[in-house]
């Protein structure tokens, strides 16, 4: 290239699938996202509790979202894919695997690979067959490339030119992770500045919630999923924490209260989501008090549909404490606060289980749909006593998976290289550590909740 000539510009196009959409952003190498595209996708409930979708809507949804950006199954052969995978696949024609999903996922080992034992203890020697074949022989990083990109027919489907680098995969938390964990924090009077990348957390907020936390060495948590190595960021150990429905137990509370459709007609009243309307309802009967105190006699423990960090106890049920008769829109949304509360000592609980076993974490990133209720971010820094970052770019896992786009193009010599220009700080939430001592009381009583259960559990067990 000539000195007069200019570099022309570059873009990568993120894709998340999640439960009821595909969602993809064109981003660029300063990790700004340009423009946004997303498309249902298809869910079956054939029976109660039981959800199937299919995998060929998914790419055809994925090419929708793909072509809609750029106007602005399982294959008979007898290969096992996961979503990420398969997708990968469809768009290269490469069967190779993404060590995240075959380490998270499945029982791959990124130091010893496959174990031929548990498939044969468990009736699935098949596996183990020609290398591994059918479940994958070929496993490579996250942001490696795949192949020689995009295959003729994949970019037409995609409405793209084919060549264009495909990145080895990751499972959408572990993009959204990857999107804002190695944010550059410079100016913004946090603690984590001086600290390495280790003392930070990346929680993801959506249906449920995933809090993931790495480190140089391995470290065991229990009720904690890991240590997995490179799993989301490469010579890292990751070890991934988790809160079921989540964002499904807010709307569960919310909807299923008497009062809901009177917050319905008020809301729309006021061309607001619901979840605005009632913050600003919390904001309206307060009085001199900070919200946070509104629940003072009113306690939750979400675990509806049981517990996965750090108790890993699916029979776990839900708790509320401090019930009243009344039931109008001053009791919803203060159920609905004391809600948002109990996910958020949920998170302080699995940080609590990580500390205890070696991890030092003293920020939480936090990205994801919940992330975007200023209530719900709030209260995790109050009640875990953290700062909390939000990124400038509010789908981090979009920009996260157009990180691995971005390495595999060889524009960026690294994941972490890529992750440090194109992930930015956009807003910056303290703890009010006035009311520390409050939220230690309703952490006490947290505790308190599920060590009565399982008391409850075992008078209604005696024989």
């Amino acid at each position: 290239m000539s000195g007069g000539e200019q570099k022309p510009e570059r873009y990568y196009v993120g894709v998340d699938v999640g439960t009821g959409s595909v969602r993809a952003a064109l981003v660029d190498q300063s990790g700004v996202l340009l423009a946004f595209a997303d498309q249902p996708i298809k869910k079956w409930e054939p029976q109660f509790n039981h959800h199937e979708q299919s995998s060929e809507d998914i790419w055809a949804a994925c090419c929708v979202v793909t072509k809609n950006l750029r106007e602005t199954c399982w294959d008979k052969a007898g290969h096992f894919f996961d979503l990420p995978d398969f997708l990968s696949w469809k768009a290269t024609g490469v069967t190779a695997r993404s060590l995240c999903s075959l380490v998270c996922k499945w029982t791959y080992s990124a130091e010893r690979g496959w174990d031929d034992s548990f498939w044969k203890m468990i009736g699935l020697e098949d596996f183990v067959a020609d290398n591994y074949s059918k479940i994958g022989n070929q496993v490579l990083p996250p942001g490696a490339s795949l192949g020689n990109g995009l295959t003729p027919e994949a970019a037409r489907d995609l409405g793209l030119l084919p060549g264009i680098a495909v990145a080895a995969s990751l499972i959408d938390a572990h993009a959204g992770g990857l999107g804002v964990i190695g944010a550059d924090v410079k100016g913004h009077g946090l603690v984590c500045e001086g600290q390495p990348v280790t003392s930070r957390l990346a929680v993801i907020c959506g249906t449920s919630s995933c809090h993931m936390g790495i480190s140089k060495d391995p470290i065991f948590v229990p009720g904690v999923w890991g240590p997995y190595f490179s799993a989301m960021v490469p010579g890292f150990w990751l070890n991934e924490g988790g809160q079921s429905v989540t964002g499904k137990l807010i709307d569960h509370m919310v909807e299923g209260h008497a009062a809901f459709p009177e917050l319905q007609v008020k809301a729309t009243a006021r061309c607001q989501s619901v979840y605005a309307y009632l913050n600003s309802h919390l904001d309206l009967i307060k009085k001199a008090q900070p919200v946070g105190f509104l629940t003072v006699d009113l306690h939750v423990w979400p675990d509806f549909h049981g517990n996965r960090s750090p108790l890993a106890d699916l029979t776990l049920k839900g708790m509320v404490t401090g019930l009243k008769l009344s039931q109008d829109l001053d009791d919803l949304a203060i159920l609905y606060l004391a809600t948002v509360q109990a996910i958020a000592l949920g998170t302080r609980f699995i940080i609590e289980a990580m500390e205890a076993a070696g991890h030092s974490i003293s920020t939480l990133f936090l990205c994801g749909g919940l992330s975007k209720n200023p209530l719900f971010v709030q209260m995790h820094a109050d009640v875990t006593g953290m700062p909390v970052v939000l990124s400038q770019e509010v789908e981090s896992v979009l920009v996260g998976a157009a990180i691995l786009g971005a390495c595999a193009s060889g524009d960026f010599a690294s994941v972490q290289e890529a992750m440090a220009k194109m992930s930015k700080v956009g807003k910056v939430v303290f703890p009010r550590l006035q009311d520390k001592k409050y939220y230690d009381k309703k952490y006490q009583v947290f505790l308190k909740l599920v060590e009565h259960q399982k008391e409850y559990l075992a008078i209604m067990n005696d024989n």
